[in-house]
């Protein structure tokens, strides 16, 4: 009597599948195999199969057939969008207020020191240290007070300029006249110069552009940061063609001469170099 086969006897017995020539039956090749191997490669196959479908479904089947794709691409894309204009906001605020600040302290007022966070507000810890500061320490308004009694004396003088200074090159800003020299006797921090009508201005040196707008006493007034704490400035002009941020090159025209703000007497550029916060005389550097 035959033996019953089990279910593993069938997985794993051994069958041999033999190629043979139609017309002479010559035996070309063997391949030996099982049930359960036959089994294997199937199921290895059918992963795989899925796998890659599932692989394309979401990713380039997805764009061409998926009608939602195209909308949360779009979704995805305004919210990153979103992002950054925020980020774009808050710079923008910090500028402004920086701005806000050279403007006050041009004016001889007290500026206003406010830090903004990332969620666009003060922290009332930041507040007390500022309130606190402004009290303990008066240094500032005591400076103040004696600049403008004309008690102090400027660290810089014509004849004890750095070495930092002396290996400057700058640019002439204008072609003309200097009407009026630097004299800090008389409080006249600058040299005046006469030039033509509608005559461009140029920067001095490679630097950024750190306050370009109009007040009352200069008319429209620019300042530029150059390398090695040196601020050059330009007052009086009729029109400003570079905005604060703006890097400009030396020589590059910045703005047009004119007769602007109140202390003015005829078209002229009141040009005024700082270094570390004291005033020098531009002629010590520039041939006019």
């Amino acid at each position: 009597m035959e033996q019953k086969r089990t279910l593993s006897n069938r997985l794993t017995t051994k069958y041999l599948l033999i190629v043979r020539n139609e017309e002479n039956f010559a035996e070309k090749s063997t391949y030996s195999f099982t049930y359960s191997k036959i089994i294997l490669v199937l199921v290895l196959s059918f992963f795989a199969f899925f796998g890659l479908s599932f692989y394309l479904s979401t990713s380039l089947l997805e764009a061409w057939f998926d009608p939602r794709f195209a909308e949360l691409k779009a979704t995805k894309e305004v919210m990153e969008l979103a992002t950054r204009v925020d980020s774009l906001q808050l710079e923008v605020r910090k500028k402004d207020d920086f701005i806000s600040n050279i403007k006050t302290i041009m004016s001889g007022e007290d500026a206003q020191y406010t830090d903004v966070d990332n969620s666009g507000t003060i922290e009332s810890s930041e507040i007390t240290e500022i309130v606190e500061s402004r009290v303990i320490n008066p240094i500032d308004s005591q400076f103040r007070e004696e600049f403008e009694k004309g008690g102090l004396e400027f660290q810089l003088t014509d004849n004890r300029l750095s070495e930092e200074l002396q290996d400057f090159f700058l640019f002439k800003p204008v072609d003309g006249i200097v009407s009026e020299h630097f004299d800090p006797q008389i409080d006249h921090l600058a040299i005046d110069i006469v030039a033509k009508q509608d005559e461009p201005v140029k920067s001095v040196a490679d630097g950024t552009v750190i306050f370009a707008s109009w007040t009352q006493d200069s008319g429209y007034v620019m300042a530029i940061q150059h390398r090695g704490n040196l601020i050059s400035m330009y007052k009086h002009n009729s029109d400003l063609l570079k905005n604060v941020g703006n890097f400009v090159t030396a020589g590059e025209v910045v703005s047009i001469i004119g007769n602007t703000g109140e202390l003015t007497s005829g078209p002229h550029l009141h040009f005024e170099l700082w270094y570390n916060g004291n005033p020098i005389n531009p002629e010590e550097l520039i041939r006019f």
